[in-house]
């Protein structure tokens, strides 16, 4: 904590999924939101501690609170994966949940004892609106709930569905990545007294941004993300035998690591493409601009896994189109907030590989008219998605729903 606190109103955030350290492959973008949010809040970040990870303390502006949860060589819940892929890869980690749950709560209780705040940001219905719920009621503080995707879409169940319903009930405010998930808000009945549409922003003005010297590389595909069912990976290797039958020099860069990278690999050998893939790993955020600037295609296989989990509205397709990358993706409804009437030209169903290697191959032979539409969809997409657009919006929902004068 820092040594004379801010005197801006305190602005208590709850998250799972953090950057572990300055330039974490995991996905950041809460932090990405946190760090613009200080303009107009004192922001504490409650989030689990992870092997290797920094200790507490300000990044950004931020202040990081880390609390334990387990041995530390055991708090391996949320990182590679997360929550609900890990519990399903390893179920014995269902024993680490309710340190987790127990651990945020204390911390945020501690930090609430010595600072009062005056609303909560909770990341996720579960299990941080649960958090977020609890000490609401104990400390007559509002809270605003932030769905991405998998809270929402998966976690099926009588009891997860009750448990979405009194976070979305006693919360401020709700906030939700795409509009296809406001959709998924009213049929699952959450009722929250708002719901508004905020997706993740990406900075599209000064990091994933085009660069007219470096040339497009015609032949490399590009995946970004992690090795999860949701992101259709497997389907994208299943129809790369046939774009390789018409266009044998194409090669296919994945830049990610998660549960699935395993089984990707052995159907990589056993489909003959291995010449033809590269599996790069954990890829930091510097080093993806320069990856969406050098493929000829982005693909996006976005499909809804076997429980219900899907998108909400991708970060790394919209850091592929920042920067000017022709795009193929799964016809998940999420990424039609983004895509526009370009949605039909470029989504496909993944799972049919024909029609992606068809998708794909369209746009590497017809580049020009690839980019072409890539830069129409960065130029619609600048004054939507900017992190300067969206944390404004950001700070203003969450100022006027729980009556900050911020």
């Amino acid at each position: 904590m820092s040594a004379e606190p801010d005197p801006k109103p305190v602005l208590l955030v709850l998250a799972s999924t953090y950057p572990r350290w300055r330039d974490d492959p995991e996905p950041g973008f809460v932090h990405e939101l946190c760090k613009r949010l200080v303009a107009r809040f004192r922001v504490i970040a409650v989030v689990p501690d992870a092997p290797g990870a920094d200790p507490s303390g300000v990044l950004d502006g931020v202040e990081v609170v880390r609390y334990r949860y387990a041995p530390r060589a055991l708090e391996t819940l949320v990182n590679a994966g997360g929550i609900a892929v890990n519990l399903k890869r390893s179920p014995w980690k269902w024993l680490l949940v309710p340190g987790f749950v127990l651990g945020q709560y204390r911390a945020a209780w501690w930090i609430l004892r010595r600072a009062r705040a005056v609303a909560i940001h909770a990341h996720w219905l579960l299990p941080q609106g649960l958090v977020a719920l609890r000490l609401a009621r104990v400390f007559a503080v509002p809270y605003v709930v932030t769905s991405h995707g998998g809270d929402l879409f998966g976690l099926r169940g009588r009891l997860p569905a009750a448990l979405k319903r009194r976070v979305a009930a006693g919360c401020a405010g709700m906030t939700v990545v795409s509009t296809a998930m406001r959709d998924e808000v009213t049929r699952l009945q959450l009722c929250p007294p708002l719901v508004d549409v905020l997706p993740m922003g990406v900075d599209l003005r000064g990091r994933f941004v085009p660069d007219p010297e470096q040339s497009r590389d015609s032949d490399e595909l590009l995946f970004v993300g992690r090795l999860v069912a949701k992101k259709g990976l497997r389907h994208l290797l299943d129809a790369l035998p046939g774009i390789l039958a018409v266009r044998p020099t194409v090669r296919l860069t994945i830049a990610g690591f998660g549960p699935e990278q395993p089984a990707l690999q052995d159907q990589v050998k056993r489909l003959g493409i291995a010449a033809s893939v590269t599996f790069a790993g954990a890829t930091p955020q510097r080093a993806l601009p320069a990856l969406y600037r050098r493929a000829a295609v982005f693909v996006a296989p976005f499909v809804r896994d076997a429980t219900g989990n899907q998108e909400g509205l991708p970060v790394a397709l919209m850091e592929a189109i920042g920067c000017g990358c022709p795009v193929v993706v799964g016809n998940v409804a999420g990424v039609r907030d983004l895509l526009g009437a370009a949605a039909d030209a470029i989504s496909v169903d993944p799972r049919d590989p024909r029609a992606l290697a068809a998708a794909i191959l369209a746009s590497l032979q017809d580049p020009a008219v690839a980019a072409q539409r890539a830069l129409a969809l960065r130029a619609a997409a600048i004054g939507r998605i900017d992190w300067s657009h969206i944390a404004a919006g950001y700070a203003d929902f969450i100022a006027q729903t729980c009556r900050v004068a911020a």
